[in-house]
């Protein structure tokens, strides 16, 4: 751990396997005096399993200003402070990034410990074109804004990387089949689990499968780009 006062460490943590945990990300939650968490709960179980036991500060997208000012004043103090994510690699479709900019602003030492990120995990087993991409997160909820951000999207020649819940991977593999058309596509979930899966296809087939199953865990949707 470094002597720098005013440390932001943004440390990755597992997907799924807990043996994934780094020993640099470990050594890093043992030093800080406080680790920043999205659910306390969560976060509490991974810090249970590791025997470690450090104060924990909630961090979602509805925190008060006024608590995430009291953060930095730590920091600024020279408390070291780890942020990590539910699961994977922090900011990465989750909160904090309000913080890591004002953690920058203030010149205070930000540090990022790498770790698992789901959407790599996706892209290299989908057998999809791996040397550009665009990774766009989770699409809109609601049905018209969803189908005009694939259409902002269905002439990018790269490959796309989308996250999406079970209760709405039918609907959005359905607007996918008529916008993107009949490309090659592969979605993952439960990865680095017991349940681990990928199923590759076109998407018109993914739809069929998913359509005729009830499934848990986020997925991943990685999808050939235009011309590929």
């Amino acid at each position: 751990m470094t002597n720098s006062p005013g440390t932001l460490y943004l440390v990755g943590t597992p997907i799924g396997n807990l043996g994934d945990m780094t020993l640099r990300a470990i050594e890093i939650l043992r030093e800080a005096d406080f680790v920043i968490c999205e659910d306390t709960r969560r976060s509490g179980a991974l810090l249970k399993h590791l025997q470690i036991r450090k104060p924990l500060r909630s961090l979602h997208d509805h925190t008060p200003k006024a608590k995430q000012q009291a953060m930095l004043e730590e920091l600024k103090k020279g408390a070291q402070a780890a942020l990590i994510s539910d699961a994977g690699t922090p900011l990465i479709s989750d909160p904090g990034l309000p913080l890591v900019r004002e953690a920058i602003r203030e010149r205070l030492r930000v540090e990022a410990i790498p770790g698992p990120t789901a959407f790599v995990n996706a892209l290299i087993v989908s057998g999809l074109p791996v040397h550009a991409f665009t990774f766009l997160g989770y699409l809109p909820q609601k049905e018209k804004a969803r189908r005009d951000a694939l259409h902002a999207v269905e002439k990018e020649s790269r490959t796309l990387i989308f996250y999406e819940s079970p209760h709405r991977i039918a609907k959005t593999l359905k607007d996918m089949s008529e916008i993107l058309g009949d490309r090659e596509a592969s979605i993952s979930r439960e990865m680095t689990k017991k349940f681990e899966e990928t199923v590759r296809g076109k998407i018109p087939d993914l739809l069929a499968h998913f359509m005729e199953r009830r499934i848990r865990g986020e997925l991943t949707v990685v999808v050939g780009g235009a011309n590929q």
